[in-house]
């Protein structure tokens, strides 16, 4: 249980805090002198947004990756939580080839390095299937205010196969480790919640509904906050294929300007602002959920 004890500053934080900024000074310092590297951080306001005299402040480079990372960290993460609940089901069922199914998929996906599952759908997807179902040509087909929609919530047309190949890759490797996490919250519960809810009757659908999913969810949702923000960090890896995320864009613009550390240390913040706010958010959720339970969410 916390106290406002918990969350007191002693002199050994305020001298931890001290240290920390006077290495970065230091850092910022010698960059400065040893590598004779001239700060220009005037300029990096101007590719994070810009104004058009049409429709206003728009986004630039820097946001324009900004918000294709979100895209893609959302989708990644709905997609892989689908798999992951159906494949973690599948770990925990009673036929034998149901699991085993299941168990060869995480051992695959989680042993293949996520930079060859990248290039194998890239150009399976992108050059293969989605030619043949037509995707492309049907979304050129579509009004303009359909095709605005996908580029607001997807990617632009032109670059949507080549999305959907990367969010496919995302979606299957995540969804390896949150299979793991469903089956571990579920097989976390002691087996005499099963035994107590048979006797009362349930069948085995209405024991995982009423009694078993309700306790593993508060047991899974740290370490499934945990993957949603390792999504985000691994998202960066679709670069690689040309999808101008928040990486991706700072590539180039660190390639056109030369500015090397004002531009590696905007990307990082900005990568922080979204894991900074996905913690917050589910440290909310958890105490929601631990109030509606009725129990202390626990404090590290």
């Amino acid at each position: 249980m916390s106290t406002d004890r918990d969350w007191r500053f002693t002199p050994l934080d305020l001298t931890v805090g001290l240290g920390l900024l006077a290495g970065a000074a230091y850092l910022f310092y010698r960059i400065r002198v040893g590598l004779h590297y001239d700060w220009n951080w005037s300029v990096i306001p101007q590719y994070l947004f810009r104004y058009d005299e049409t429709k206003g402040w728009v986004p630039n480079l820097l946001m324009q990756g900004f918000f294709t990372t979100i895209r893609l960290s959302v989708w990644g993460t709905l997609t892989a939580l689908t798999i992951g609940l159906v494949m973690g089901f599948m770990r925990v069922s009673r036929r034998f080839f149901v699991r085993l199914f299941a168990g060869l998929y995480v051992e695959l996906i989680r042993n293949i390095p996520p930079l060859v599952l990248i290039f194998i759908f890239y150009y399976f997807i992108s050059s293969q299937i989605m030619p043949m179902l037509g995707v492309d040509e049907f979304i050129r087909r579509q009004p303009e205010s359909t095709q605005s929609a996908v580029a607001f919530f997807l990617a632009p047309p032109r670059q949507l196969s080549t999305f959907l190949s990367a969010l496919a890759t995302l979606a299957l490797f995540e969804g390896a480790y949150i299979t793991e996490i469903v089956r571990s919250g579920i097989q976390s519960i002691d087996k005499g919640q099963w035994e107590a809810s048979s006797a009362l009757g349930f069948s085995r659908r209405q024991q995982m509904r009423h009694v078993i999913l309700p306790q593993a969810a508060r047991i899974a949702l740290p370490p499934l906050a945990g993957q949603f923000i390792s999504t985000i960090k691994d998202s960066a890896i679709v670069s690689v294929i040309s999808i101008q995320e928040l990486t991706f864009q700072g590539m180039e613009l660190m390639a056109a300007t030369y500015l090397t550390f004002e531009v590696w240390i905007t990307v990082t913040a900005l990568y922080l602002i979204l894991t900074l706010a996905c913690s917050l958010a589910v440290e909310r959720l958890e105490v929601y959920i631990s109030r509606s339970y009725g129990t202390t969410p626990n404090r590290v």
